[in-house]
């Protein structure tokens, strides 16, 4: 192991990075399907639970009410994620018919109007020494707001079809994530200090679980064939569509973060919870807006930001780790 991880840093390659990039490979030929995926996600379920668990029980209850209190980063996460993100998406109305279609078209569109992740964002943030509290009410509050704003953005700047949207993911956000971190606050007069003083093994905690998520997430594309409807020049045009909205993201992140005089905690927070999007809340908000032979194209675009989003986020929040964060620039 140490042999493995002297050669990456001999080639300046991130061993995290490689890693993800392992899970990616590990996917594509031998993807979880089955009684398999369903056991994936089971664990998944359950390590997400007791990762928020941890969060609540590591954060001291003056800071998670600091978090909920400070509106202005809320404020402007909520921006990027519902606003500039829906523009970002219009801006790419001339690619269609070609070279995207209408259904890839529908689903660039989609995406921008998604709300952000909340165990991935978190987990970023916490990577990257930004402010954990804020990022949990801001990523939180992002996916409630999300139930409503998505479904209603995507009627009124695409062709969605009949349908409307599930309460579930609201249940979901409860139950797995808010739940869990309230529970995690209530024992932590009595587990914290215990917790805060293992936080390099909870670090290495997140790390797995991100993992596991990018296994299964990969997984799912292989097993239900979304990869295999798109001709290579239309896959790379998508790519480079995704890979633009990536960037310009993280752009606008960062300058609304300089706009207003944000902390550099608070800056860490805007660019990992500003530029995610939610594949866990898309694909079944996918099912119900949009018609069944039209689902698999649409979230396409939605599976290659996801895939991107975590490798180059995973990248920067170990740029911000690192002792010298002011070589970050985004």
């Amino acid at each position: 192991m140490r042999t493995i991880s002297a050669t990456l840093a001999r080639l300046h390659i991130d061993p995290y990075i490689a890693a993800i990039l392992c899970s990616v490979g590990i996917a594509a030929v031998f993807p979880a399907g089955g009684s398999l995926a369903a056991g994936l996600d089971r664990a998944g379920t359950v390590a997400i639970t007791l990762l928020f668990f941890l969060y609540g029980a590591r954060l001291r209850t003056v800071e998670a009410l600091d978090g909920l209190r400070h509106w202005r980063l809320h404020a402007a996460i909520s921006s990027v994620t519902f606003l500039v993100f829906p523009v970002l998406g219009l801006a790419c109305a001339p690619l269609t018919p070609a070279p995207l279609s209408e259904p890839l078209y529908a689903g660039v569109v989609f995406l921008c109007v998604l709300p952000s992740t909340v165990q991935t964002s978190i987990t970023l943030t916490s990577i990257g020494r930004g402010n954990e509290a804020g990022a949990i009410c801001s990523a939180s509050l992002s996916n409630l707001l999300g139930v409503v704003l998505t479904p209603l953005l995507a009627a009124a700047l695409i062709s969605a079809g009949d349908g409307g949207f599930s309460l579930g993911s609201v249940r979901d956000i409860a139950v797995r994530l808010l739940l869990p971190f309230l529970l995690g606050q209530a024992a932590q007069r009595w587990i914290g200090d215990q917790v805060r003083a293992r936080r390099r093994a909870l670090s290495r905690y997140d790390r797995a679980v991100i993992l596991l998520v990018v296994y299964t997430a990969f997984s799912k594309g292989v097993v239900n064939g979304v990869w295999n409807d798109l001709a290579p020049a239309e896959l790379g045009t998508l790519t480079v569509v995704v890979a633009a909205l990536l960037a310009l993201a993280l752009a606008a992140t960062g300058l609304v973060s300089r706009l207003g005089g944000f902390s550099r905690p608070d800056h860490v927070a805007i660019l990992f919870c500003g530029s995610q999007k939610s594949l866990a809340s898309g694909l079944p908000m996918a099912a119900v807006l949009f018609e069944d032979a039209r689902v698999s194209t649409v979230v396409l675009p939605l599976m290659l930001y996801h895939q991107l989003q975590l490798v180059v986020c995973s990248w920067l929040a170990q740029r911000f780790a690192s002792p010298e964060p002011s070589t970050v620039t985004a």
